[in-house]
């Protein structure tokens, strides 16, 4: 009796190890406020792994740069602070320049999942940061230059930027600095609202979506067309976190995240259609650029981010060996036809 009792007893005992064991909880900090719809995305991945990690892994967030400051939160994820970031790479791209292949690309995540660019990514995230790039979301969604008067250009069909208070950021500086010969005034996204009130900038990039949002309608008048660039959104995960995850629960992160990658881009571009007929039927004024003005504007957004990229690499451990390859494998000239 008392054998089998003890018996019983370890038998419980090894059962409830299993149990606890079995459910594993990460913790994970946003880029954005709430409100914002990229963040609405990132929820909307946690609420997936949630609901199809039930009983294996469950993602705990906790909050975003009120957490944590934006710029801090890569180092934070890389240090063990947190499990889980979801931001730009353009927030480490002093440590990753490689995430200058995503801000230039002309594909989605989907497309550099099938081809090996993802891979190649994540690889270079373990090796030089020490964190997991399980994916790349809200892909397929570009940039716009937004203005609070109607833009200006010179006789060739150029755009003229000389005495425009133009808002930049990291993603973009290379190009509006070393083309279009911009003088930028660097502000994080919580303070350009502001910023516009108060006159300090008239003009600034951002994506296609999310103008209404931030509530930067309310002071900016004109888009100018072509868009450029891509949003490089995603998801690192501390390394030695993701090391110490099971099977099952790695699993269950990288099929959600995969299926999140196609799922965010079907449905940003379907909220671009209605900000953009919305911004239209508040009286948004569409300015675009024709001909070899056009052209010239959309190869000099690409080249001179590949040139920032590849300084960059030249300057770390490993240089420009990735170079040729990444813009291979995020960069499709046919898909510029």
């Amino acid at each position: 009796m008392t054998k089998q009792l003890i018996g019983g007893l370890i038998a419980g005992a090894v059962l409830a190890s299993g149990a606890a064991r079995a459910e594993e909880t990460i913790t994970a900090v946003h880029a954005f406020p709430e409100t914002l719809i990229y963040t609405q995305s990132f929820l909307s991945f946690v609420d997936k792994v949630n609901a199809a990690g039930e009983g294996i892994i469950q993602i705990e967030v906790r909050g975003g740069p009120e957490a944590i400051g934006m710029f801090q939160q890569p180092d934070a994820v890389r240090d063990g602070i947190v499990d889980m970031v979801y931001t730009p790479g353009s927030f480490y791209g002093g440590v990753i320049p490689e995430k200058d292949a995503m801000v230039s690309s002309n594909l989605t995540a989907v497309e550099t999942r099938m081809n090996g660019g993802t891979d190649l990514i994540d690889q270079i995230h373990q090796e030089k940061m020490g964190v997991k790039y399980l994916g790349w979301f809200d892909s397929g969604v570009c940039y716009n230059l937004w203005t609070r008067d109607e833009p200006s250009f010179d006789a060739s069909g150029n755009l003229e930027v000389e005495g425009l208070k133009l808002r930049g950021n990291a993603v973009y500086n290379a190009f509006f600095t070393n083309y279009l010969g911009a003088q930028v005034i660097d502000l994080p996204t919580g303070e350009v609202y502001s910023a516009l009130q108060r006159g300090v900038v008239d003009a600034t990039g951002w994506t296609q979506i999310g103008l209404i949002d931030l509530k930067w309608n309310e002071f900016l008048n004109y888009r100018i067309e072509p868009c450029f660039f891509s949003t490089d959104l995603g998801v690192i995960v501390n390394l030695e976190s993701w090391e110490g995850l099971s099977a099952e629960a790695k699993e269950v992160l990288t099929t959600v995240a995969i299926q999140h990658e196609k799922d965010s881009v079907e449905a940003l571009r379907a909220k671009r259609d209605e900000d953009f007929a919305a911004l239209d039927a508040a009286g948004m004024q569409v300015v675009t650029l024709e001909g070899d003005a056009k052209a010239a504007y959309l190869l000099a957004a690409r080249e001179k981010n590949w040139e920032r990229m590849q300084d960059l690499m030249a300057e770390q451990p490993g240089g420009t060996a990735n170079y040729d390859r990444l813009i291979e494998l995020f960069y499709d000239p046919a898909a510029d036809q």
